[in-house]
């Protein structure tokens, strides 16, 4: 009995793996989330300087990706040691605080990793050993990162959402999800409608209500559910969103008219439209044909 097999038939051993396997994901996503939108702006800050001729592509500045430098602690420059940086449990005995300094350590590293732990356990659940569980697992995991860098930062990294984008289109290839076709025009309809949406409300309004990352990523959704997905993920994701996104004004006290990320809603919206994506097919296919 190989490794496949014996993971298909007990159930218990394959979650705990997923489990494992979700939270060491998980502190690799903290990374992404705190590095990425930092290396994105030294970018942008180096290519107007070259632009504007104040700077030189050659200056030598520190070395500073999702590798270099090591992580360490924020406030006294410690490097983290890897008894230290255990997924979950590291957080859990620190009690959220460096162990050298005791600077107090943002929940968000422990949250991020135990979603993770706990989304990777229910997509191993829920799809079983198949290229399906593969496929959904780089979404879901991909999406993490999305949501909190877009909520804080107001921001869809094109690093993230492209790449999805052509995975999408390669899953569908072998009909994984959905059928190439509508994969094909689930991308292309899905960053149309946002982007004709956002075109009529400027010419009325003169203002801008989303960013081109958002079109991005509804396009990556239908690219990986299809067409049929689009209309209940920007129904849920325009819901919630109105919602939410009160209740957040209100909390901080902000105006009407501020800026809120709309990113992390569609993302939620199209993670749940990956676990009910059969079912939406089928409700779609019955609206067509009735």
């Amino acid at each position: 009995m190989n490794i496949i097999t014996f993971l298909q038939t007990h159930t218990i051993p394959l979650l705990i793996i997923s489990g494992i396997l979700g939270a060491c994901i998980g502190s690799f996503l903290n990374v992404v989330i705190y590095r990425l939108p930092i290396m994105l702006f030294k970018n942008w800050q180096q290519e107007c300087q070259i632009l504007l001729k104040t700077g030189n592509r050659n200056t030598q500045t520190e070395k500073f990706n999702l590798s270099a430098p090591r992580s360490h602690c924020y406030k006294c420059k410690h490097t983290i040691l890897v008894r230290h940086n255990i997924p979950l449990l590291s957080y859990l005995l620190l009690a959220g605080k460096c162990a050298y300094c005791k600077h107090h350590i943002s929940a968000q590293y422990f949250f991020i990793e135990l979603s993770c732990t706990l989304l990777s356990i229910f997509i191993c659940a829920y799809y079983g050993i198949s290229w399906k569980l593969l496929g959904a697992l780089l979404l879901t995991w991909s999406l993490l990162p999305l949501i909190v860098i877009d909520f804080k930062e107001k921001l869809l990294p094109d690093e993230i959402t492209l790449p999805l984008l052509w995975l999408g289109l390669i899953f569908n290839s072998f009909n994984l999800f959905t059928p190439l076709t509508n994969a094909i025009f689930g991308a292309i309809i899905g960053y149309l409608s946002l982007w004709l949406i956002t075109y009529i409300y400027k010419l009325f309004t003169k203002k801008i209500a989303m960013g081109n990352g958002d079109f991005k990523l509804l396009a990556v959704f239908g690219a990986w559910l299809g067409w049929q997905a689009l209309p209940f993920i920007i129904f849920f994701a325009a819901l919630s969103g109105s919602i939410f996104g009160f209740i957040w004004l209100c909390y901080k006290r902000k105006k009407m008219d501020t800026t809120i990320a709309f990113g992390p809603y569609l993302a939620i919206a199209g993670w749940l439209a990956l676990i009910l994506h059969n079912n939406l097919a089928y409700w779609s296919y019955l609206l067509i044909n009735r």
